[in-house]
């Protein structure tokens, strides 16, 4: 049988049990999710609940705005319970039926609510406050300032009196104290924090009430004093003329007494709506207990079913994996040959050529060996042959820019002697195309110094004449090189660079730099054209920057910049000339040198190339050549 055939019955058995796995598994999911539903839902009985009570006690206080939320919280657990009877969607779920085992427990919920809406409702259309209380409240809020007042100044009345009437004047500083503890007992009564409120506050009335009938003269054998921890005590009578704040006080105080005795029998809340809200908590209680109890209930039947199932998928997976393993070690058998293949194709990748394979058989891999043994001895033929081809070609090159590196010095020699008229007078039309003539072999020449260099680099022979120097010197040659033709096309030409002693070629680091210069004469705008020289220093290198404000770089030319024979502009139709090698050179000449170069730039921005030189000799180790990178 061949190896697809029996891959694809292989594959096929395995996606049968797959499918026949997923359908177990979702028949057994989908019933419980949607009794998972179900559940989930129940408990949401208890979250509206608690809702409703609060709605209720809200619109009861007489916050109209939350009845609506009331009666809608409501239908909504009314509709729970109803779909939940029967099963079916709700709110883009599932739900599903409360099986036999649950139905008993579920026929409690039903009668439970209906009593607690009742409840809720009665809570609802009761009034929360006691209005015989809500009136003592507001008047001793009211009158409590004015008591306050009346004690301070009682307090001031009594600082002109002698030391006969020291008592008198700590009864008054008590009073002044009862009379501020009272109000605070008070707010807290109305924003209803009673807790023992009143107990506090009947003890500061007693209190009270004692203090002012000492400071009247009124015995005080009526009152329980010492449940306060007062006594007795007769006081000298006080002068009339210190007692007026006295005399307004005890009117004031028996009004306020009146109601602040009110608040010590009676709470805020009215009794009825106590009754209601305690029957509306003891019904939720129980609708609580009958939910809770149905989704135990409910939940063990899950647990149950869910034990059921573990042990059907345990049986599963061990079938599924002897299965798995019966394939896999079919498809290892018929498929063990392409190991062989596969390391004899990473020696390939390795370089080694011409290696075969021993295999028999006639499948589909005895015909994959076959074509690999055939592949395997094209590709060491190929490569014989790409070898010569390699070494003509550079030879080829070697020798072509070489001679015609040759016939071009005359030819720049004869343009000079012409041009400074030593063959006689010319005519300034005979003198620009002379000029041209010398300007195009100069620039030939470039070209084919570009192509020696280049081909130098590719072959590892272009020869670094390293030497320790100062770097400012090679930076500065360069740039006054070419400060006449930055100066003729009025572009500034600037350098700042530090007097640095390191290992370099001079020569070549001046060819890059003047190179990176000569670019950048290119890319700015004559007359307003800045090209600057700039050094960084570190530790282990220095970096030199020339950046100019020219028209800049697309960022998509930037990744090929350095490649041989690549131009930015490669239009038949570009204003500037060029072999597309010379920056393939500054990277070779710096890597060489244990460097790297690279360059920032957007369009319209300008450009600045960074190059970086070691302060080390590590610059020596062989470089990759151009164009690898």
């Amino acid at each position: 049988m061949k190896i697809v055939t029996k891959t694809y019955l292989l594959i096929s058995v395995l996606v049968a049990v797959a499918a026949f796995n997923l359908f177990l598994l979702y028949q057994e999911g989908t019933g419980e999710h949607h009794e998972s539903n179900s559940i989930i839902k129940i408990a949401d009985i208890k979250v509206k609940a608690e809702s409703i009570s609060a709605y209720a006690i809200s619109v009861a206080n007489g916050h109209m705005d939350d009845k609506e939320n009331l009666e809608k919280e409501i239908e909504s657990v009314g509709l729970i319970i109803e779909k939940i009877s029967r099963g079916g969607e709700y709110e883009g779920m599932t739900l599903a039926s409360p099986p036999q085992s649950v139905m008993d427990h579920y026929n409690h919920i039903n009668p439970a609510w209906e009593d607690y809406r009742l409840k809720a409702e009665n809570v609802k259309s009761t009034s929360v406050f006691d209005d015989e209380a809500t009136n003592a409240v507001n008047y001793v809020l009211q009158k409590n300032q004015d008591l306050v007042l009346l004690t301070d100044q009682l307090i001031s009345d009594f600082e002109g009196l002698d030391r006969d009437y020291n008592r008198h004047k700590i009864i008054a500083e008590e009073l002044a104290e009862y009379a501020r503890e009272i109000g605070q007992q008070t707010l807290l009564i109305s924003i209803g924090e009673e807790g023992n409120s009143q107990e506090i506050l009947k003890r500061e009335r007693l209190e009270f009430e004692i203090g002012l009938r000492k400071l009247l003269g009124i015995p005080t054998w009526g009152l329980d004093v010492q449940s306060v921890g007062k006594q007795h005590e007769d006081l000298e009578p006080i002068p009339r003329a210190n007692s007026e704040s006295l005399r307004e006080l005890e009117p004031l105080w028996e009004s306020i007494q009146v109601r602040i005795q009110i608040l010590e029998e009676r709470a805020l809340l009215s009794p009825e709506f106590n009754v209601a809200k305690n029957e509306m908590n003891v019904q939720k209680e129980e609708l609580f207990e009958h939910v809770d109890h149905t989704i135990n209930k409910w939940n063990d039947k899950l647990v149950s079913e869910s034990s059921t199932g573990e042990t059907i998928v345990e049986i599963l997976l061990a079938v599924d994996i002897a299965i798995f393993i019966i394939v896999v070690f079919v498809i290892r058998q018929s498929m063990s040959p392409l190991e062989s293949i596969t390391q004899a194709i990473s020696r390939v990748r390795e370089g080694v050529y011409g290696e075969k394979i021993e295999y028999s058989g006639s499948d589909e891999v005895g015909q994959l060996v076959s074509n690999f043994n055939i592949m395997s001895d094209t590709i060491k033929e190929k490569e014989e042959e790409a070898k010569q081809t390699d070494i003509a070609k550079d030879e080829f090159l070697a020798m072509i820019t070489h001679e015609l590196k040759t016939p071009l010095v005359p030819i720049q020699g004869y343009a000079d002697i012409l041009l400074n008229e030593h063959l006689g007078k010319l005519t300034a039309k005979q003198k620009e195309r002379i000029a041209i003539i010398k300007n195009s072999s100069e620039t030939l020449l470039g070209i084919i110094s570009d192509l020696l260099d280049a081909q130098k680099l590719e072959l590892g022979q272009l020869r670094m004449k390293k030497e320790v120097r100062n770097i400012n010197e090679t930076v500065c040659s360069s740039v006054n090189a070419l400060l006449p033709e930055a100066e003729r096309n009025n572009v500034e030409l600037t350098s700042n660079v530090k007097d640095i002693e390191i290992s370099h070629d001079s020569e070549r680091i001046k060819q890059v730099i003047s190179n990176l210069i000569k670019n950048s004469l290119t890319a700015v705008t004559q007359g307003s054209g800045k090209i600057e020289v700039t050094m960084e220093e570190t530790p282990t290198e220095i970096k030199i920057n020339v950046k100019d404000n020219g028209i800049g770089i697309p960022g998509d030319k930037q990744t090929d910049l350095f490649k041989k024979f690549y131009q930015v502009d490669a239009t038949l139709t570009r204003e500037t000339g060029g072999s597309g090698l010379g920056l393939a050179i500054c990277k070779g000449i710096v890597e060489n040198h244990g460097g790297q170069i690279s360059v920032t730039s957007s369009p319209n921005q300008g450009a600045i190339f960074s190059l970086t030189l070691p302060k080390d000799d590590s610059g020596d180790q062989p470089r990759s050549p151009i164009g690898t990178a």
